[in-house]
């Protein structure tokens, strides 16, 4: 374990905003929307800010005001926030980053969930919280071998916890995390108490039975999924070329902006502010770990040695209203001890960014009754 202190050298901010300033603009198509992809004068504006005015330095410092640790699992380096409640009986908790996010969406999160008598909650319900960045992602750094996929990083997340001395522990994950969770749910090593999550990405088998037995509900819920699979062309690629794609990302930072369209709302907004965006899309390009993260979508879709379902592991589900939109049926078929399910009217795929009050109640209520 190794103490980490985040100290990007001025030199690569002030290449950063030089970069932006010499950006080389494609067109557009007239009238384009978010037809075509990101619009233009959106990336622009984004770009212009990002290199006038946006301060890395007060997020910097917001960053550092957590304790960081560096170690190595299974020959990755593993970079992780880990903050001590102080209360006594506080439950160990792994939070999971997603993709194109990082371990930087839960800091509106740690101070409610690892005190809560300070922040106007039960200390009952108080964390000791660990906030990794999964291998290949900003600072844990690009991954020196293959096969770093979701089943790997819970691996590596159950040593970690181990490695910090609990022996009971839960876990919390969205979009890549959630992905993460359910695989710590799969393997339900000794002491998981169970595995809370923003989505089940369950879908039809193609079973015509499964599909009579849908409500209109879980029929508006496909037709989420098939706007949302019309738009994912980032999956298609980080899925089978992500080393192609690597070179413009790390080249390019107006490009990195770009290619994370889906933390700017993907044309159907979300309740992120600029700097909440930029932060992120900093932090991959300091790091130069565009490529690397977006290898774990390659081993997702390679990974021979995916755990087979259901999953038992006790299972908590909160789904937000601009999110994916978890399909019940499917995700009770292939996770079959759901004992949490909640549904809100506020709140999208970043939910721990948007509504990280509502998120942070609904972790609290999950683990109430596995404490």
């Amino acid at each position: 374990m190794r103490p980490f202190r985040i100290d990007v050298p001025q030199d690569a901010l002030d290449d950063l905003r030089e970069r932006l300033a010499r950006t080389r603009w494609p067109d557009a198509a007239p009238d384009e929307g978010w037809a075509y992809g990101v619009p233009l004068d959106h990336v622009r504006q984004l770009a212009e800010y990002w290199g006038r005015e946006y301060d890395w330095r007060a997020h910097e410092a917001r960053l550092n005001a957590f304790p960081q640790f560096t170690t190595e699992i299974d020959g990755a380096d593993v970079h992780f926030l880990h903050v001590r409640s102080p209360e006594p009986d506080a439950l160990p908790l792994v939070l999971t980053h997603g993709w194109p996010g990082s371990f930087a969406e839960f800091v509106d999160m740690i101070g409610p969930l690892a005190d809560p008598r300070a922040h106007g909650g039960d200390p009952a319900d108080a964390f000791h919280v660990v906030v990794p960045s999964i291998p290949g992602y900003t600072f844990s750094g690009p991954t020196r071998d293959r096969g770093w996929s979701s089943r790997r990083v819970a691996a590596a997340w159950d040593t970690l916890m181990r490695r910090l001395g609990y022996e009971q522990y839960g876990a919390h994950g969205g979009d890549a995390g959630a992905l993460v969770g359910r695989q710590l749910g799969l393997l339900n090593p000794k002491g998981l108490v169970g595995t809370h999550v923003l989505q089940l990405f369950s879908f039809p088998s193609g079973d015509p039975a499964e599909m009579a037995g849908l409500t209109e509900d879980d029929m508006a819920r496909l037709a989420v999924l098939a706007n949302f699979q019309d738009k994912a062309g980032f999956s298609a690629i980080q899925s089978t070329r992500p080393q192609t794609l690597a070179y413009a990302l790390t080249d390019s930072p107006a490009g990195q902006l770009a290619w994370n369209e889906l933390i700017m709302g993907m044309g159907e907004g979300n309740g992120l502010t600029a700097d909440q965006i930029l932060t992120h899309v900093t932090l991959y390009w300091l790091t130069a770990t565009a490529g690397s993260a977006a290898r774990q979508y390659y081993e997702d879709a390679h990974d021979a040695g995916a755990l087979e379902g259901p999953n038992t592991a006790p299972t908590g589900v909160a789904v937000f209203a601009g999110d994916f939109l978890s399909i019940r049926p499917f995700a009770e078929r292939d996770n079959t001890n759901i004992v949490h399910w909640a549904e809100y009217d506020r709140g999208g795929h970043f939910a721990a960014m948007e509504v990280p009050d509502v998120l942070t109640e609904d972790i609290r209520t999950f683990f109430r009754a596995l404490r």
